[in-house]
């Protein structure tokens, strides 16, 4: 079965612009799905409806929701609860972006609540329906920023809390699907590097404003690419997806990379610090 063209209702999260959006346009298309689209912009978000409906007469609904804020979040978790829904796409995100000594705390807080709390609090209201109807997935929208931590900024971004919540994601996801190994379910994380979208034309404490979707100017791959990739491991059962990586065997030598950190777990205190260290206090 493909994961990605089941006749369940898909939701997006993130869906008024980039790769929330072509997700949306993807699984109304050649999914063939009827899709909720969630995002804070309702003029985005009742554009691409009309676009969906006329296009592929789906049945779109649109959930205009800051899944930062407790009351919306808690309106789009009793819709992925649902028992129509099939598939959940966590793709909104925000960046936060600059130095972490600077940076305003509400907004570092903002971005903690929505790459992390909305994603597992969605993803928690999806899974248990999905596997009592024995059917179902989950991609989590992540970033390669995610395996960035020791990389000073410049040319990448300042960003210790954003690569921090991609990192949750992937291990999140990651460890999830292992879980839920033997199920009929399908969890994915997509790890994209730049992609052609708005994203970094603000930090995300407001939308991008008008009407007409944008693109920053470092550039990136096209977001149909991104979530072409995606689709295609979906299917191929891949549970981290990084759409420019052409050698997969990648992902195997990141697990024997932790398998040797894990491997001394509970084990004799290592020599170099028995020897030479000095005591705190």
């Amino acid at each position: 079965m493909d994961p990605a063209a089941d006749n369940g209702t898909a939701v997006v999260t993130g869906a008024s612009s980039g790769i929330g959006a072509e997700y949306a346009r993807r699984l109304a298309g050649g999914g063939g799905r009827d899709v909720v689209l969630v995002a804070r912009r309702a003029d985005r978000l009742g554009a691409l409806a009309r676009e969906l409906r006329e296009r592929h007469g789906r049945r779109v609904e649109t959930l205009t929701a800051d899944l930062s804020d407790p009351g919306d979040l808690a309106r789009v978790t009793e819709r992925v609860a649902a028992e129509d829904v099939a598939m959940l796409v966590n793709s909104a995100g925000i960046n936060g972006y600059g130095p972490f000594a600077g940076a305003d705390p509400e907004l570092l807080a903002k971005v903690v609540a929505v790459n992390v709390t909305a994603l597992t609090a969605l993803t928690r209201a999806a899974v248990p329906g999905m596997l009592a109807r024995g059917r179902g997935s989950v991609v989590n929208v992540a970033s390669l920023l995610a395996f960035a931590g020791s990389l000073p900024p410049d040319p990448l971004p300042y960003r210790a809390v954003y690569a921090g919540t991609k990192g949750y994601a992937v291990t999140f996801t990651r460890t999830l699907a292992a879980e839920l190994d033997g199920t009929p379910l399908v969890v994915q994380v997509l790890c994209p590097g730049l992609t052609a979208t708005e994203f970094h034309l603000t930090p995300g404490d407001e939308p991008v404003p008008g009407a007409e979707e944008l693109v920053h100017e470092e550039g990136g791959m096209p977001a149909a690419d991104v979530v072409s990739a995606s689709l295609a491991a979906l299917r191929g059962g891949e549970v981290v997806c990084v759409p420019a990586l052409e050698d997969p065997a990648a992902v195997t030598r990141l697990v024997g990379a932790e398998t040797a950190l894990r491997s001394p777990a509970g084990g004799r205190l290592a020599g170099r610090y028995r020897h030479g260290g000095t005591t705190a206090g």
